[in-house]
């Protein structure tokens, strides 16, 4: 995977929405989703933009697809979205949307209201996470329609592709919805990680556990769902009582990455290590953990995601 980030090049064609990494065969009921991490800025939202590239880059959860890859030598699959955060938010309703950023009327149907949409971090955001706004202009409600039609659906059909196929194989699904946390958390200005199963509804208090306890013992800070209790793709997704759970996983970008310039650090391969291990023990365990729930819930084998 090209970990770099070069300046974008108008002649190259934009790479596909997402990729998706796979095992030969996949082993566990395990599929490892990191959203956030793309950082493909196409020409034209760089030219519609009042900020540089190292400032958009700043919404991205950086290297996230790094940190969680070797979930795929422990046979569950990966993907990462292409396109970046600050471009379209596959981590919201797709229709979440500021209408103050809109030249024309947005239709009624369109979610304004959002404690999202008021932060500025819609569907398509306002701001950056630092709270600088974006756009030099207004956008127009179709660029809003082609961005939903060419990153969020073809990101969310490719999602509940996996889980489908995942949940058809083995019964059950468990996704781990992979994300960063910004200064000012970790190593002592906050949690290390937060673990977000949408207080207790999203995932199996058991599989919640067996994260917290892994990492606990690696010596970090771990909180549950304070402050990020899961976004939409944990709250859609995670329906534990039809075998499919959801866990939204936040680590403390201090922990491996520099993000004065947005560089890799000297924690990053240890920490790395640790989530390689951290990987060992869910995919070995999920299956496991969740059956009883399965059998006792009476899950679909083809429940429609």
């Amino acid at each position: 995977m090209d970990l770099a980030t070069p300046a974008p090049d108008p002649t190259l064609e934009s790479p596909a929405p997402y990729i998706i990494l796979r095992p030969p065969v996949q082993l566990a009921p395990l599929v490892v989703a990191s959203p956030h991490s793309g950082r493909y800025y196409a020409p034209e939202f760089l030219s519609a933009a009042r900020l540089g590239p190292l400032d958009l880059r700043r919404s991205e959860d950086s290297f996230v697809e790094e940190l969680f890859q070797s979930a795929v030598t422990h046979g569950a699959p990966l993907l990462c979205a292409q396109f970046p955060r600050a471009f379209c938010d596959p981590n919201r309703e797709a229709w979440e949307l500021d209408p103050t950023m809109f030249a024309d009327a947005l239709p009624p149907w369109v979610n304004t209201t959002s404690p999202r949409v008021g932060a500025g971090l819609g569907t398509i955001a306002r701001v950056v996470t630092s709270g600088e706004s974006i756009y030099r202009g207004k956008l127009q409600f179709a660029d809003a329609q082609a961005r939903v039609a060419t990153c969020w659906q073809p990101y969310h059909d490719a999602l509940a592709g996996l889980i489908a196929d995942t949940q058809l194989e083995f019964d059950c699904c468990l996704l781990i919805d992979c994300h960063s946390m910004p200064v000012g958390s970790g190593r002592f200005g906050g949690p290390d990680f937060v673990l977000g199963d949408a207080h207790g509804t999203a995932c199996m208090p058991q599989i919640t556990a067996l994260v917290e306890r892994v990492l606990r013992e690696f010596g970090y800070e771990v909180r549950r769902n304070d402050p990020y209790a899961g976004g939409y793709v944990t709250r859609h997704y995670g329906r534990p009582r039809y075998g499919v759970h959801a866990l939204q996983i936040e680590v403390a970008r201090r922990l491996y990455m520099d993000e004065s310039v947005l560089e890799r650090s000297g924690g990053f391969n240890p920490l790395r290590a640790q989530l390689d291990i951290l990987m060992q023990h869910v995919a070995a365990a999920c299956a496991g953990i969740m059956a009883p729930a399965k059998k006792e819930g009476g899950a679909s084998r083809h429940r429609q995601v």
